[in-house]
């Protein structure tokens, strides 16, 4: 059973990775090309083409001229740990036991606009690119035409490895967009977290994308590779919600009073 999540636009490049074993992305002669079409842009540019500040813009377009392989700890941070935020937040990798590191690698991808498909410990530098981007790049006008068939050829090839045919969906649309389903060898199941607010069950995405994150901590840190088993997932207040779920759509929900 394989999950995906998320990247994060926080970045932490400051604290030292709790883990020395490291490993290389998979697809780095596929973020070259678009670090070489990025370069070419003025930090005017990209704030166009991101949406993003001045301040952002120009950060970035730093960041995108310093790139450079080989990646190492002294230039690099495993992903799992270099991203932020609410999902990572609930990930919690640097709290993962080397057990926990080696279950994560075979059964955790995050998806990346820049770097494709990681695992938890490959290690990455600082970039932002969302998927959504609109790049203009040798396959087409943006990077889901870029990545689709490499990224939906790869996980095919995860889910293979770990052992069940089962996708956990627990990345945001924008990401899982990237992915072909008709052509992913697997069943996917999607958790879905609803708190209650004024007496309604409803995503509020602060909190929904942290309890990602804690769902895949948890199936790493019990080793879950059967789908079955999802449904025992009982985590900062969260509990299956059999009459709301729906076939492969798994609702867990949390009452105000649990958070």
């Amino acid at each position: 059973m394989l999950s995906v999540i998320s990247p994060a636009k926080t970045l932490d490049f400051e604290t030292p990775s709790t883990t020395d074993k490291v490993t290389q992305p998979s697809f780095l002669d596929h973020s070259k090309p678009l670090i070489k079409i990025l370069r070419d842009y003025s930090p005017q540019q990209l704030s166009d083409l991101m949406g993003i500040s001045d301040k952002l813009a120009g950060l970035n377009a730093a960041r995108f001229a310093e790139w450079h392989p080989p990646f190492t700890l002294d230039n690099a941070k495993p992903a799992a740990q270099a991203f932020q935020g609410d999902v990572y937040t609930g990930l919690e990798a640097t709290s993962f036991s080397d057990s926990d590191n080696h279950f994560a690698q075979q059964h955790l991808r995050i998806l990346s606009g820049l770097y494709g498909l990681l695992r938890p410990l490959d290690l990455i530098q600082a970039y932002r690119l969302e998927m959504g981007t609109k790049l203009p790049n040798e396959a087409g006008n943006d990077l889901y035409i870029y990545w689709k068939p490499t990224l939906t050829q790869a996980l095919n090839s995860a889910i293979l490895e770990s052992g069940s045919k089962v996708l956990v969906n627990l990345a945001s649309n924008e990401y899982f967009k990237a992915i072909d389903i008709k052509k992913l060898d697997a069943r996917v199941i999607t958790p879905v977290f609803k708190d209650e607010k004024n007496g309604t069950f409803k995503i509020i995405s602060f909190y929904a994308k942290k309890a990602r994150g804690l769902m895949g901590a948890w199936i790493i840190k019990q080793q879950i590779n059967d789908p079955g088993q999802l449904t025992n997932f009982n985590v900062a207040g969260y509990r299956f919600d059999a009459a709301s779920s729906q076939g492969d759509t798994l609702v867990f929900t949390r009452k105000e009073a649990d958070r």
